[in-house]
């Protein structure tokens, strides 16, 4: 147990500097509740940040720029500087010198969880375009940080306050998803939902319904036989070990009727039918966590909106949220104890 008197580290990647990050980052460290809570450390440049502080008249917004974590002070908000020279701010326009700062950012965020040196790490929106490259395959946050931390397989998990949905195939082809619609796979992301459930969100015997991958969930084969060959078998084995696993449940029923309100937990097979319904319920509100890490990883639940960035009108609710949640989760862990829990 850390039983530091200051308040955990929590680092921020600022992601696409040409996207609402930067904006959504300010808005949401202004709120006096997560400067109580937590110390954070923004992994950006200090001149993009300060083009956006001009940009968006934010003028209480202040930072102490750093070298390094060792360096971080726990009243301030912080910021390491992770490329020489800042890129130039365009708002709304994709330039690969932000792509360079983004995946910059990134990578020094997870030297210092290596290192032990942040608890968590709340990454803000990139674009997956200006990062790829002919020696980087960047499929999204998710891959790239499981890969990292050398991790066999991980969970992509929305949450908000009343809903939380899994998937069992995250950025994949929809061509691709049936072949990966097996036993082994839906087996492994309910194990992670299971004990991220527990460990990270403190339900000691969470519900979890799982959705059919067909339309009706194969209306009994008639749409399709993977929910009788392939989910329901495995449904029951975890079943007979005591587990409350459900289903599988016709998706677009399911949520219509808000029946994710039943359980703590929802498995979706593929990426959009767990998505779009979640972030109609909860956009706003909604955080990206990456289960079965070694590390606590939260983000918000939208992209880089280039239509709106630089104009001040940017909905920081979702990377308040992801923050709150990664102080929530850290606590969980028991990675942390606040001086008054002594």
């Amino acid at each position: 147990m850390n039983q530091r008197k200051n308040k955990p580290v929590i680092g921020i990647s600022i992601g696409d500097i040409n996207g609402i990050g930067a904006e959504v980052t300010m808005k949401a460290l202004l709120d006096n509740r997560i400067q109580k809570l937590v110390t954070p450390v923004i992994y950006a440049h200090g001149k993009a940040i300060t083009f956006y502080r001009k940009q968006l008249e934010i003028d209480d917004f202040n930072f102490m720029q750093i070298r390094s974590v060792d360096e971080i002070h726990h009243k301030k908000i912080n910021l390491i500087n992770v490329v020489e020279d800042s890129p130039e701010v365009i708002p709304g326009v994709e330039t690969q010198e932000a792509g360079k700062m983004a995946l910059a950012a990134l990578n020094h965020a997870i030297e210092d969880l290596k290192a032990g040196k942040i608890e968590a790490l709340v990454t803000a929106p990139l674009n997956k375009n200006n990062i790829n490259s002919g020696d980087l395959k960047f499929v999204g946050h998710t891959e790239y940080l499981t890969e990292a931390f050398e991790t066999k397989e991980s969970l992509m998990f929305l949450v908000a306050e009343d809903i939380r949905v899994g998937i069992v195939t995250g950025h994949i082809p929809l061509k691709d998803v049936v072949q990966n619609i097996t036993p082994n796979n839906i087996k492994s992301k309910l194990n992670l939902m299971l004990k991220s459930l527990t460990d990270d969100f403190g339900i000691t015997k969470p519900r979890i319904a799982v959705l059919g991958l067909n339309p009706h969930a194969g209306e009994d084969g008639l749409l399709g036989d993977e929910e009788i060959n392939i989910i329901q078998p495995v449904i029951r084995e975890f079943k007979d070990k005591g587990n409350l696993v459900f289903g599988p449940y016709p998706a677009d029923g399911f949520f219509g009727m808000m029946h994710q309100k039943k359980f703590e937990g929802v498995l979706a097979m593929y990426h959009d039918q767990g998505l779009i319904p979640f972030k109609s319920i909860a956009f706003e509100t909604g955080v990206n966590f990456t289960a079965g890490l070694p590390i606590i990883r939260t983000s918000p639940d939208h992209g880089t909106a280039y239509n709106i960035a630089g104009k001040n009108v940017a909905d920081e609710g979702s990377m308040r949220a992801a923050i709150l949640q990664a102080y929530d989760i850290i606590r969980n862990r028991g990675n942390w104890e606040d001086e008054e829990d002594n």
